[in-house]
């Protein structure tokens, strides 16, 4: 193990790797049969003015965490978090339970690209509760130094941290270091300003040995992660991957699927044949309060993939609810219309996510469909589950719609103002919930009453049924559906429309 040296060319007709001794600043050739690349992926930072200022920073390993940390705890009190990615959101999270006034400035309309617009919009409401300032749909366009604070003190304070030091007085001159320019036009002030708007592959290595990258631009493996050059092995976030469910070319830095390939890669060197067959993206977040998290693919890359799908989305608790502390989640369950075959779940909420999630990747690495979650037999107690399991349900709503005995509808296909002349809108829930807030438009018929008002709908019309969660709504949709009507119930009733439209 060499520490403070670093490798900065291949040879691979000679096989030796050049090294730079930072210590020294001297140069020797390291000589290998085999060679394993792991450099990882590095932050990107936008080409703007002023990146490299003073006071801007990423983070990539734990002398980043450290130096961030250190800061933090200076008496600096406003911090600014570029991206609303993994990194950007556990770093705001730290900075305001570390007492920061922190912002988040996502450019996209939401954080956490990798979820469905709605989930995603709990996110956003857990992240405000907080007390952190989100900004969507905006980006740092230029920073300038606001103050008397030079590059050299700066770096003084960075320097007196690492080494512990008592600042005094420079933290407080350290505020209002940075002016930031949005796209927006507006402008915001901060002593930090952390970037975590996502990551490119390290490759400059690779391309000193001709390595063929592909067409993410991340190095080119084989199954058992060989590049194009002899003797070379490539691991990790460098690396690009097949995804198992659209078979689509990806790069995506996950430490799962890193660790996995560091093993096949040894494994193949010794002469065992393990092979890597593909990644599913499975990921997880803590957002303070929330849990988020998916596997496979979810709306918009199904979208981008041209693959069909239906969805099925339910609102359980993490385990039976006359048990304390029950907690409530939303999941969403994409598959096949034809097969039936899972192509990707996503979970918000509070306890329990994780183990969802955990078990539906699972079946989607196993080839399981929707139809197989309703057999599904997972560990019940009052305080673990339900008898009925969340995955359970998510089985029995998707065989429904498949099948057509509960034809449904999506938040995003019904949208925000349905059109009342051509559907007829039910809200089936009592009168006092459709006061306290309703889908513009719909008429409210409680449930239990629903036989008896047949009269007030028109039989030639289509009828989209809602409840609160879609349970009384599918009860709708069987009266209906006996009496000859068109209906469908919407999926996951009031609650998912009002995660996507609601304030």
């Amino acid at each position: 193990v060499r520490t403070r040296h670093e490798a900065v060319s291949i040879d691979s007709q000679r096989k030796t790797v050049k090294i730079h001794n930072l210590d020294k600043n001297t140069f020797e050739d390291l000589s290998y049969d085999k060679l394993i690349l792991s450099p990882g992926a590095a932050p990107v930072l936008p080409p703007i003015e002023g990146i490299h200022l003073p006071g801007v920073h990423t983070l990539r390993n734990l002398q980043d965490t450290d130096k961030l940390y250190a800061l933090a705890r200076s008496g600096i009190k406003r911090a600014v978090v570029a991206g609303g990615g993994f990194i950007g959101l556990e770093v705001a999270e730290n900075f305001a339970r570390l007492g920061l006034e922190t912002t988040v400035i996502q450019r996209d309309r939401q954080v956490l690209g990798f979820l469905d617009a709605d989930l995603a919009n709990i996110v956003h409401r857990e992240i405000r509760k907080a007390g952190v300032n989100l900004i969507l749909g905006d980006s740092i366009t230029g920073l300038a130094q606001s103050d008397l604070l030079t590059r050299s003190a700066q770096g003084a304070l960075i320097s007196g941290l690492a080494q512990g030091a008592l600042i005094s007085g420079l933290a407080q001159g350290a505020q209002g270091q940075l002016n930031l320019s949005l796209s927006s036009g507006k402008t915001l002030d901060a002593e930090m300003v952390v970037f975590g708007i996502g990551v490119h592959p390290e490759v400059v290595l690779a391309q000193t040995a001709n390595i063929q990258l592909g067409t993410t631009g991340a190095i080119l493996v084989d199954e058992h992660m060989r590049t194009s050059v002899p003797d070379i092995y490539a691991v990790g976030d460098a690396i690009e991957v097949r995804h198992l469910v659209s078979g689509a070319k990806a790069h995506i830095p996950l430490a799962g699927p890193a660790n996995r390939q560091g093993r096949i890669a040894a494994d193949h060197i010794c002469g065992i044949g393990s092979r890597f067959g593909g990644v599913l993206g499975t990921a997880i977040l803590r957002v303070f309060g929330k849990t988020a998290a998916s596997t496979g693919l979810g709306l918009r890359a199904l979208e981008k993939a041209g693959i069909p799908f239906e969805s099925v989305t339910i609102h359980p608790a993490n385990h039976a609810g006359y048990f304390p502390g029950a907690e409530g989640m939303t999941l969403r369950l994409y598959f096949d219309p034809a097969s039936g075959k899972i192509l990707g779940a996503q979970g918000v909420g509070g306890a329990g996510v994780d183990k969802r999630i955990d078990i539906l990747s699972m079946a989607i690495r196993g080839g399981m469909t929707v139809d197989d979650l309703e057999a599904a037999e997972l560990c019940y107690a009052p305080p673990y589950g339900s008898a009925k399991d969340p995955v359970n349900m998510l089985g029995f709503v998707g065989a429904g719609l498949r099948s057509g005995t509960q034809p449904q509808i999506t938040n995003f296909r019904l949208g925000k103002s349905p059109d009342t002349s051509a559907i007829q809108l039910v809200d089936v829930r009592s009168p006092g919930e459709h006061a306290n807030g309703h889908i513009p438009g719909s008429v409210s018929i409680p449930v239990d009453e629903l036989r008896e008002r047949l009269a007030e709908l028109d039989p030639a019309k289509p009828v989209v049924a809602y409840c609160q969660v879609g349970m009384r709504g599918n009860v709708a949709v069987r009266i209906l559906l006996q009496k000859g009507f068109r209906v469908q119930n919407l999926s996951g009733g009031y609650a998912s429309w009002e995660q996507l439209f609601g304030g």
